[in-house]
């Protein structure tokens, strides 16, 4: 069909039907940093929604108000089921919350905090206590060996 028979809004109407972010099945288990940064988020999310519903014309910004509606959703349940987690520490275990400095059978040493889903940035450093370095590091200490990804890793600190 040619656009010239398509009403102008159908484009603006499809884009307002924005799906739900997902939400995670796991425990959403929260670093006190990441409480923070939910309680951000949620805050943010509440601003915008304000906005979007604030504004004269909501019919002519869908868009907008389903993105801040989605993302309103999305923190409201996160921040609901939000599991605070305190690390514990002192034995040098691995759990949630801990740093741990891993040396790969090459040399290359690098380290990860584990924290929650919503925290986890691999490129600052952290990993979602889900993910399969985490599941093959948790329980482990200084000195155990781990195999991820095809890889040998040997755990040389855990904080």
């Amino acid at each position: 069909m040619s656009v010239a028979f398509t009403k102008e809004g159908d484009s603006e109407a499809s884009a307002a039907d924005l799906p739900d972010r997902p939400i995670s099945p796991h425990p959403n288990f929260v670093t006190r940093e990441g409480m923070a940064a939910l309680d951000e988020a949620l805050a943010a999310a509440r601003a915008a929604y304000a906005l979007a519903q604030a504004g004269d014309n909501i019919g002519a910004d869908r868009t907008a108000m389903a993105r801040a509606t989605r993302d309103l959703r999305y923190y409201v349940a996160r921040r609901g089921n939000a599991k605070l987690v305190e690390p514990e520490g002192g034995d040098g275990v691995i759990r949630f919350g801990s740093r741990v400095t891993l040396e790969q059978d090459d040399g290359v040493r690098r380290s990860y905090r584990i924290v929650g889903e919503d925290e986890a940035d691999p490129a600052r450093g952290s990993v979602s206590y889900v993910s399969p370095i985490a599941q093959a590091l948790m329980g482990k200490a200084v000195g155990d060996e781990a195999q991820v990804a095809g890889r040998q890793i040997e755990i040389v600190a855990v904080d």
